[in-house]
């Protein structure tokens, strides 16, 4: 680990904040007299400190400062451009970005271990400290990844505590234990150097179809409040400071109400809608954010159709962010875009075009400016800077106007205590994330997520909890090995005494070249075909006990009719959901979003409006226990 250098009033200034003049004294300015001042100590007024640093500050060091983009991690902690090496080889090194466009901010997607990850933390802060003119600290930001699940925006756990995802602390509804959750994923945020959440979601899951549902915390506004709320508050405490996690509350003013579903990552979803002018539902839980404090805000994609005076995507939307964010709701924090609004994704022979949606036709140039003008800060998934520079030489931007987002940038590396130290400690590290009391805590709060929906009784007893070590079970999509823990396992329905089967809700493929899109849970939610007739068969030859992942909300109204007991999960290892089963916990959850009895009842859905399905299966909030 790098260690501060002590100044001689004492106080302790961490060697990235040094800058590259040769008496190696942290950045600073000239005085009157032609003379160095130097801070006495970091207690020194933060905006006096912004002020000065600004002043040091070049156009183009500004304009780097207004991107973030994604990184390369290399699969031995290094920095160095090795082509084709390392997690998402594809994308940019951060150490070029830095001395080349002057960024001091970057996102991870994959990490490798934790080790290795902490380890190329340092490297890079010290390239930063070393390589850069003023050493400028760098701010590390990620999407979750505590959260048990394969869903693509819930970065892959690996050593990290895993826990359900945001569904399944709606569907526990504690605050408490929401708050905990946040905690513990800051203190293994912190250990790794990063220092930004990319989350949490504050958007409402009012249109089934969507297929980031799961990374809501349900449809209805009060309890998505109330956890984003916690969940901000367990990440940065009562204020922003040095053993805080930024959060980036996403996406202003609400991205669940897309038009059928279709998510506006891609072209083929441009607009959200609102059948039943409810926009303002919408807005209660980043009114939640806004009282906690949230250090960033995260506009959507889509065009807010017909909810302004002009029809284009959030981020450039001026009425959005300055009019309703700065201005109604007096929001001074970091305004951040979406991923990928300003250039085309070249991938191979695929063209994924910029999210600019409702502004196509402008350049890349005119979008920044309009993105800017609207009042945003920052740019994510872009390292365009170029095209900052040359707006304010052409006159077409104010360099005052490039200062106002600057300065909430560094406000938040000051508050974070990046200038005073940024550097983790590798063996730390090592030691808390994913150590024994979190990965516990993680596994009890998937267990008590798990939602029984359905107990059949047989001769006036309910099936579940089923009697562990008593019975054999045939199973599918479980682990035989887990599985073995709680009866004999055997090959063939015909040999069982019950079925326990796993499902996942179902979802279609858009037709697309895009893989990313490919990718995405949208389209019908219910079973269909020879899928759906294996399942019902298994079901009518033995007695079935389903548990099914809900990362949408499913339309099963077969299999409800012919399992025997029925749960749903939020994200839930095999042991967990087999420990609920045979009793070994008790399953707590209630739905935090309905089930729809049928894709008509689907279809015939406002996009805004919240459990409104006719005649829905379960309702919100339906949920057994024993």
């Amino acid at each position: 680990m790098i260690k501060p250098v002590k100044l001689l009033y004492g106080s302790v200034i961490a060697l990235a904040a040094l800058s590259s003049c040769s008496d190696n004294t942290p950045y600073r300015d000239l005085n009157k007299n032609g003379k160095r001042d130097v801070y006495e100590d970091s207690r020194e007024p933060i905006d006096k400190r912004i002020d000065d640093l600004l002043k040091q500050m070049t156009l183009e060091e500004k304009a780097g400062m207004l991107f973030i983009n994604g990184t390369r991690i290399n699969s031995d902690g290094s920095i160095d451009d090795k082509p084709g090496e390392g997690m998402f080889a594809f994308a940019p090194v951060a150490s070029k970005l830095m001395t080349e466009k002057y960024m001091t901010h970057f996102n991870v997607w994959a990490v490798p271990p934790k080790k290795v990850l902490a380890t190329w933390y340092n490297n890079l802060q010290k390239f930063a400290e070393e390589k850069t003119r003023l050493g400028i600290p760098l701010t590390i930001a990620s999407d979750p990844r505590n959260a048990f699940s394969n869903n693509i925006f819930s970065m892959t756990a690996n050593d990290f505590s895993q826990w359900p995802e945001p569904l399944g602390f709606a569907a526990i509804g504690d605050e408490k234990l929401m708050e905990q959750h946040a905690d513990v994923a800051r203190q293994e945020y912190i250990a790794a150097g990063i220092r930004e959440a990319l989350h949490p979601m504050a958007d409402l899951a009012t249109e089934p179809r969507w297929p980031r549902i799961s990374g809501t915390f349900g449809e209805d506004a009060r309890l998505s409040a109330k956890l984003v709320k916690a969940y901000i508050k367990g990440f940065q405490g009562d204020k922003l400071d040095s053993n805080s996690v930024a959060c980036m509350t996403k996406h202003f003013s609400g991205g669940g109400p897309q038009k059928e579903g279709l998510d506006p990552h891609f072209e083929f979803q441009k607009g959200q809608v609102y059948p039943g002018k409810n926009f303002s539902y919408h807005l209660i839980p980043f009114e939640a954010a806004f009282e906690a404090h949230t250090a960033a805000i995260m506009p959507y994609y889509g065009i807010p159709t017909d909810q302004t005076s002009e029809n284009v995507a959030f981020s450039f939307n001026k009425d959005i962010i300055t009019g309703l964010l700065r201005d109604k709701y007096k929001y001074d924090g970091v305004v951040c875009t979406d991923w990928g609004l300003i250039t085309d994704a070249k991938m191979g022979d695929v063209v994924w075009p910029a999210r600019a949606w409702g502004v196509e036709n402008l350049s890349e140039e005119d979008r920044v400016l309009k993105v800017l003008n609207a009042g945003v800060d920052q740019f994510g998934g872009e390292d365009c800077a170029h095209h900052v520079v040359k707006l304010v030489k052409d006159g077409k931007l104010t360099e005052e106007r490039i200062d106002q987002s600057v300065r909430r940038l560094l406000r938040q590396k000051f508050e974070l205590g990046l200038f005073e130290n940024p550097y983790v400690n590798v063996d730390e590290a090592v030691a808390t994330i994913g150590k024994d009391e979190f990965m516990k805590a993680g596994e009890a709060a998937q267990r008590r997520a798990i939602t029984l929906l359905k107990n059949d009784k047989v001769k006036d007893k309910t099936v579940l909890p089923l009697e562990s070590g008593k019975l054999k079970l045939y199973i599918k999509n479980i682990n035989a090995t887990v599985a073995a823990q709680y009866g004999e396992v055997v090959a063939k329905p015909e040999q069982a005494d019950i079925a326990i089967v796993r499902l996942n809700t179902p979802w279609y493929p858009v037709e697309t070249k895009n893989f990313f899109a490919r990718g995405f849970h949208h389209g019908d939610l219910d079973f269909k075909g020879t899928q759906k007739d294996s399942i019902l068969m298994l079901l009518k030859t033995i007695p079935t006990i389903v548990d099914i992942y809900i990362d949408r909300p499913a339309v099963i109204p077969e299999i409800n009719e012919n399992a025997k007991g029925l749960l749903a999960d939020f994200g839930a290892s095999d042991a967990a959901v087999l420990d609920v089963i045979f009793g070994k916990a008790k399953p707590e959850g209630k739905l935090p979003i309905e089930l729809p009895s049928s894709m008509e009842a689907v279809r015939n859905q406002q996009e805004d409006v919240p459990y409104d399905s006719k005649e829905p299966l379960y309702k919100f909030g339906h949920g057994l226990s024993y």
